[in-house]
């Protein structure tokens, strides 16, 4: 049964410029002055929501204003019991909390920053949109905000990054699409603010990180491609600043190293992430050596790029050559053909990264270093190696 709260309501007047003819049109417990008609609106206390404080609210509630500001930013000591009188008080009353009631109790603002790159349309990719997708659900559903932040010359200039600790405007930074030549990450580590690189680790400086296993979808596509006899296999990487992007890197040396067609220079090419360059980086492979008959690709969008080359030279796939991409975006089953690719749960990876920054600004954890398992999804761009 609802708990009822005993609610004063004073009217409060409020006052509207009329014409004449509106003022023939006043509502009947209204009263006309003139050109003016001054109508009576009855709010809880008597005031609007605007000017509802948190002293009205934990009166109301029956409790201090220490234990609202606890409910407003949901301490765990506070019982569910006065979590739920508090919130329907807050609800009944309008009351929107403030800044300063919000850290009244302690430190806490229950924001998240979501720090991005200087890169152009980068919230229209899919890459980021997975990862951002997840970053939002969970906050939302632990009571967080998030606000999104990139990194351009003139906000690293200007230290806005760190403007947002030293103001208490957030509680803690996710860092997206981050590599070791961002060196503004370390102004995070010399400081020891709660920051979570997402999907890559800083390996100069001690950051807390989480990301997908890439070791282990490398080790998976690799197998892959040798088991259907391809020896003579191909990348296409990027960033090699990205400590993930090595990581795909040195599985595929040391698995190339360990085949009798060894580790050739000519098989490697930088695809820059983008479709454009996947396409770029397949030309040259192909034009360096055109028996090779297989390519693993650091991303999705390289894959694509990479198979329209060879298609515009008239080279099957995967008849004549086997592709293998990372990260599993939307659409890959409807593209002809369909791209085998190592699956990165990126969603989860975002909802994941949101707990354990929680958890890392509530002092629950000491630090953070994380790997999520990947898997490969077969589809039609990979085959057993051509014969002639």
């Amino acid at each position: 049964m609802p708990e009822k709260f005993n609610v004063r309501r004073r009217e409060y007047p409020i006052t509207i410029k009329m014409d004449n003819d509106q003022a023939d049109a006043a509502p009947a417990d209204s009263v006309n002055a003139g050109s003016e008609t001054v109508c009576t609106v009855s709010y809880p206390l008597g005031k609007p929501p605007d000017k509802v404080n948190i002293r009205d609210v934990a009166g109301q509630a029956g409790v201090s204003v220490a234990t609202v500001s606890m409910v407003i930013n949901n301490n765990p000591r506070i019982s569910r019991t006065t979590q739920g009188k508090v919130q329907r008080v807050i609800q009944q009353l309008g009351y929107r909390p403030s800044r300063p009631a919000q850290t009244l109790s302690g430190k806490y603002t229950q924001v998240i920053a979501v720090l991005l790159p200087a890169l152009r349309h980068a919230l229209a990719d899919a890459y980021f949109g997975e990862l951002l997708s997840g970053i939002a659900d969970r906050a939302g559903k632990l009571n967080h905000k998030i606000i999104i932040e990139q990194a351009k010359p003139q906000y690293v200039k200007d230290n806005r990054h760190i403007d947002l600790f030293e103001r208490k405007f957030v509680d803690g930074f996710l860092c997206l699409g981050f590599n070791d030549k961002h060196h503004m990450l370390a102004d995070f580590a010399e400081r020891q603010y709660p920051v979570i690189m997402v999907d890559n680790r800083y390996t100069e400086h001690k950051l807390d990180w989480i990301h997908c296993d890439y070791r282990q979808g490398a080790e998976q596509a690799m197998n892959c491609l040798i088991q259907l006899g391809h020896r003579r296999i191909a990348i296409i990487y990027a960033a090699p600043e990205s400590a993930t992007a090595r990581d795909v890197m040195d599985v595929y040396r040391r698995r190339m190293h360990d085949l009798e067609s060894g580790v050739n220079e000519t098989w490697m090419a930088d695809g820059m992430f983008t479709a454009e360059g996947g396409a770029a980086a397949a030309d040259k492979l192909w034009s360096a050596d055109p028996n090779i008959t297989a390519i693993l690709c650091g991303n999705d969008k390289m894959a694509i790029g990479a198979m329209h080359a060879l298609a515009a030279h008239g080279i099957r796939v995967p008849q004549d050559v086997s592709i293998v991409g990372f990260d599993d975006i939307q659409h890959l089953p409807f593209i002809s053909p369909s791209l085998t690719t190592v699956h990165l749960p990126l969603y989860e990876l975002g909802a994941l990264a949101v707990e354990r920054l929680v958890e890392r600004t509530h002092n629950k954890l000491p630090r953070v270093g994380e790997v999520v398992p990947t898997h490969l999804v077969l589809r039609e761009s990979t085959s057993i190696v051509r014969t002639h």
